[in-house]
């Protein structure tokens, strides 16, 4: 594995983003974002930018040059933006904010159009693509789960738990599973059909898992699609077998504070999280334990982006 092909970036409420050499924990490259907390990131697919969302704005830096300023800048957005993700091919960008609305950014052209906006009934916490790139899943502070069908507009809509909002959304790498993690620490899952070519994705419900007995904060899949990863306020990540949905790990953060994102190696075997105690980790899944820490935030980080190799 190359060890530039690796991308590594944190940040959180102390107005920095990191660029970490993620096998040494060697912080390469410190931006300063002074206008906001960050709130999410993401890499694009050809590992040039980093889009860091934020209170009003996006912010996309150039990750190979050693420039401290974002190269683009997409304003004008109300209130918080708390999700951002990009297309397969970097086509497009989206993000979701607490305007309730999502927006889908044309990512050719340098002057950052919106082409759509697509709104829902409450502040935006989460959204991704499913992967035929052809639907978006937002999750609100409702508690709604919406279904946007880029290309037929047509929109669907699931309320797993009413009173409870739903923190994150993931969807696995095959399309077969979606789930939800919610502010009671509920994970819901449901197991998906047809959404390839021009079939109507249909969702059943498959789990319900009374994942932590805190704020659930995140869930993600792992890339072979094999476990599912919770995180929450309890100070913990979980680990759940996507085969019956039975707990296989709980990675305990040494300072038991937030855990707020997580990633997964490509391989599935390593998977990185984000801690309020300032301090990033990088866990042995099948061990549980730490092989690296990144320190140096003054802040609690509350998002990273990671970008591996695929072997």
């Amino acid at each position: 594995m190359g060890v530039d092909q690796v991308l590594l970036a944190t940040a959180g409420y102390d107005h920095t983003i990191r660029f970490w050499q993620a096998h040494s924990g060697v912080c390469m490259r410190t931006v300063q974002h002074p206008d906001s907390q960050v709130n999410a990131m993401e890499i694009t697919p050809d590992r040039q930018l980093l889009s860091a969302a934020g209170y009003q704005h996006i912010r996309m830096y150039d990750i190979p040059s050693a420039n401290p300023n974002p190269v683009i800048n997409y304003d004008g957005v109300s209130k918080n933006v708390t999700a951002v993700g990009f297309q397969e091919n970097g086509k497009w960008m989206f993000t979701g904010g607490e305007d309730k609305s999502v927006r889908i950014w044309d990512m050719r052209s340098r002057n950052l159009q919106c082409q759509r906006i697509y709104q829902v009934n409450a502040p935006v916490t989460s959204v991704v693509l499913h992967p035929n790139q052809a639907q978006l899943i937002v999750g609100d502070q409702s508690g709604a789960i919406n279904m946007w069908d880029l290309k037929t507009d047509h929109n669907e809509q699931l309320i797993p738990e009413t009173d409870a909002v739903i923190q994150s959304v993931a969807v696995d790498q095959e399309g077969k599973f979606m789930a939800s993690v919610n502010n009671k620490g509920m994970c819901y899952v449901w197991r998906l059909t047809g959404g390839a070519r021009e079939e109507k994705t249909i969702f059943y419900p498959q789990q319900r898992i009374p994942a932590h007995v805190k704020y659930g904060l995140k869930c993600l899949f792992s890339p072979d699609s094999s476990l599912l990863a919770t995180t929450s306020a309890d100070g913990t990540l979980k680990l759940w077998n996507t085969s019956d949905f039975t707990l296989f790990k709980t990675l305990s953060d040494p300072s038991k504070r937030w855990v707020w994102d997580c990633s997964f190696s490509e391989d599935s075997h390593y998977i990185i999280t984000a801690s309020s105690d300032s301090n990033g980790r990088l866990w042995n899944v099948d061990k549980a334990e730490i092989i690296r820490e990144y320190t140096g935030h003054q802040k609690a980080i509350v998002c990273l982006a990671f970008k591996d190799v695929k072997s």
